[in-house]
């Protein structure tokens, strides 16, 4: 049987959005595509209603895009550590698509400049006379971070010096409020526990700081 060309896609431009004086947003047959500098589409023949070719969109994904979006990650990394779930959300305001933006974390990634059971470690070693276990773990799941992870690096800096760390923090806590041990009223004792469960203290880490019967009062 005689063979035939594979037939090529045909791809229309249907929307060029200026984003910026140099950056624009390509829409192709009517969805979102890639944002690319202006320069570009005249290198690269986009020109709204007409049609962009197979080569040149391939090239784009393939060659453009992939090493503006590394380079991109890179400099990132340069001011200031991100786990990849904030990286990814970075990249995401670019107009990178998924599959790019994947590669670029994962290209970063595997050479250590992104590392999310390290960057919950640091942030633990930095936070954990300042914060308690509960607001730790809140934040760093707000960053991205699996709680799984956090759980591990917890353990890591932590482990058994949990209740040790808890009532230094407490100390700490109790010492900016002008808080006196041996003054203070049943009011304000009562004041003192409502704020030191609200920063996610165990019962036992207060009580032990506080000298208190915390069920008797």
């Amino acid at each position: 049987m005689p063979r035939f060309p594979k037939k090529r896609r045909l791809m229309t431009v249907t929307g060029i959005k200026e984003i910026t004086k140099s950056r624009m947003k390509i829409e192709i047959d009517g969805a979102f595509a890639f944002v690319l500098y202006k320069g570009e589409l005249r290198i690269y023949g986009i020109k709204e209603d007409k049609e962009l070719s197979e080569e040149n969109y391939q090239k784009i994904l393939t060659e453009v895009l992939p090493k503006r979006a590394k380079l991109r990650a890179m400099n990132l990394l340069k001011s200031r550590t991100y786990t990849a779930v904030q990286l990814k959300e970075k990249l995401e305001t670019g107009g990178y698509p998924k599959k790019i933006i994947e590669d670029a974390i994962a290209y970063v990634a595997s050479f250590g400049y992104i590392n999310d059971s390290q960057y919950a470690m640091d942030f633990i070693e930095y936070n954990k006379e300042k914060k308690s276990k509960n607001r730790i773990f809140m934040d760093l799941y707000k960053k991205g971070i699996p709680k799984e992870l956090i759980e591990e690096a917890w353990e890591d800096v932590v482990g058994e010096d949990r209740l040790e760390l808890e009532k230094k923090q407490i100390i700490h806590l109790i010492h900016k409020k002008n808080y006196s041990l041996e003054t203070a009223s049943l009011q304000e004792k009562h004041k003192m526990l409502a704020f030191l469960y609200r920063k996610g203290f165990s019962n036992e880490s207060i009580r032990s700081v506080l000298s208190l019967d915390i069920t008797t009062i």
